[in-house]
């Protein structure tokens, strides 16, 4: 174990650098965390927050930089080595055993023997008196996944101290608490701060941001921004350090498409899913273009989940052309003419071993039933004619889709929609993570799509495209729709206060 120096930090991460293939992770970052302070880490997706814990966890082995703790090096060889340094974690999904009562998952792999036989007994006392100093009184003997999440994640937290007990790293442990949980949380995290543990926490709510945190530090595109002291720092400056851009006014396009004049398209009212996101209205016309602004967890993905039906909706109505619409799964959603491009296209998009034609054609395979097979010779007349409507860059439509750069398994996922013929169609994240020339090709075809009748729900963490494109923009935040832009209002700047703006800040 490491000599303690007083003069350190409690742990420093200096120069690390983790390396995938053909991708830096993470390029050369500092992180520093004191004994007895919350320090807030922060990004979009993909900025290396993930990474960078893995590596002082000794999940990933770093491809450079130091790890030190109470000023010694240390090279932890995986999680378990990290827990004797004194490092431990707990995830926003609890890695514990439910199927085991709350006594057995505390003392999992310590567990007191009596005569070289585990001793229930003293193990559930030591149980009870572990969790007495995190103000729960609760039956030990019962199992974990009969109690809440809330108390499953202060068990989580209780064996990570009692196993580690310098470092805590919490890990979005309030994505799936209410309120009342979260401050339960809070005053959890309150007392192991003042028994000085250093404590990460981690997380996409800004209000719970800068209610916890003593200090925060953000990393983007694998890079560290900067570390401020949470109590100095305005929301609007943090937001642009995360977004990377700074407030400016947009010129709008003046060759924007309108949308059909009328009464609307599509229309929910109240629509919403407790513990996902809050109810909200939405009215989308025919070649309309409805953009979505955000932070990653902000309820963004959840919003188009709940429409598209993958998440059931518990409230609300919907109506297509006014007529009542059943959206209780995506299904019922591929029938009624909607379209769904995931943000992740590797993961819920794209099966990587199939092969460009048989990914175009899977919705369409879907909407006629599967017991009536779309022949071949026609699923490859379809996937060329999208090849070439799209330029997906293949050799032929029988290469596996696996195969293909990240912007041209995008487009295959963009065909597979459109040969539905969908009058509706989401899309999240569409141009992430792909090269400058099908970034450009995507957002000329959102506006095809559009003058073409089309309406679009577009997701984007790159504010100057929903500027460029959108009639109206919903901003969302903590997983409410906290306010609606319309006309000249469609600004980086409109959009980014709308996302800083503390809770109880009423936007209009």
């Amino acid at each position: 174990m490491p000599q303690s120096d007083v003069s350190q930090p409690l742990l420093r991460a200096r120069g690390v650098r983790k390396i995938f293939p053909g991708t830096i992770a993470l390029d050369g970052v500092d992180f520093s965390l004191e004994a007895g302070e919350v320090h807030a880490l922060l990004g979009e997706n993909g900025a290396g927050k993930s990474t960078l814990i893995k590596c002082l966890t000794g999940a990933y082995r770093r491809d450079g930089g130091d790890i030190l703790l109470e000023g010694a090096s240390i090279d932890p060889k995986g999680t378990l080595d990290a827990q004797a340094y004194g490092i431990g974690t707990v995830y926003q999904e609890v890695n514990l055993l439910p199927n085991l009562s709350v006594a057995e998952n505390l003392s999992l792999g310590h567990q007191p023997t009596r005569f070289g036989m585990i001793s229930g007994r003293r193990m559930n006392a030591d149980a009870r008196q572990v969790l007495s100093q995190y103000g729960l009184d609760i039956d030990v003997t019962r199992n974990l996944d009969s109690y809440s999440v809330a108390v499953q994640q202060v068990i989580a937290i209780a064996r990570a101290v009692t196993l580690s007990g310098k470092v805590l790293i919490l890990d979005e442990p309030t994505a799936s608490l209410d309120s009342h949980e979260v401050k339960m949380l809070f005053d959890v995290v309150r007392s192991l701060k003042q028994r000085g543990l250093g404590i990460v926490f981690i997380s996409h709510f800004l209000d719970q941001i800068f209610e916890i945190s003593d200090r925060l530090t953000v990393l983007r595109n694998g890079q560290l921004v900067g570390t401020e002291v949470t109590a100095e720092i305005d929301r609007v400056k943090l937001i642009n350090m995360m977004l990377g851009r700074e407030l400016e006014q947009e010129v709008r396009s003046h060759g924007k498409h309108h949308a059909s004049a009328g009464g609307p398209r599509l229309s929910f009212t109240g629509f919403g899913r407790k513990g996902s996101i809050e109810p909200f209205d939405l009215a989308i016309h025919a070649g309309e273009v409805v953009g979505v602004a955000g932070l990653l967890g902000s309820g963004r993905t959840e919003t188009a989940e709940v429409l598209f039906g993958v998440a059931q909706h518990d409230s609300g109505e919907a109506r297509q052309d006014g007529t009542v619409l059943s959206l209780t799964n995506s299904r019922q959603a591929i029938k009624a003419g909607f379209g769904f491009c995931p943000e992740d296209r590797k993961t819920d998009g794209v099966i990587a071993d199939l092969t460009v034609r048989e990914n175009i054609a899977l919705a369409l395979q879907a909407r006629i039933g599967w017991m009536r097979r779309i022949p071949d010779r026609e699923q490859k007349a379809m996937a060329n004619d999208y090849i070439r409507k799209l330029d997906i860059r293949t050799p032929d439509a029988e290469k596996p889709v696996g195969l293909l750069s990240g912007g041209n398994q995008q487009k295959v996922v963009l065909a597979r929609w459109l040969v539905t013929n969908p009058s509706f169609l989401i899309l999240d994240e569409p141009t992430r993570g792909i090269d400058v020339g099908a970034h450009a090709e995507i957002i000329r075809l959102i506006e095809e799509l559009c003058a073409q009748g089309m309406s679009l729900l577009v997701i984007s963490s790159e504010l100057d495209e929903l500027v460029a494109y959108s009639h109206r923009v919903i901003v969302v935040r903590d997983r409410q729709h906290v306010a609606e832009l319309a006309g000249d209002e469609i600004t980086t700047d409109n959009m980014v206060r709308a996302i800083a703006a503390p809770e109880r800040e009423a936007v209009h």
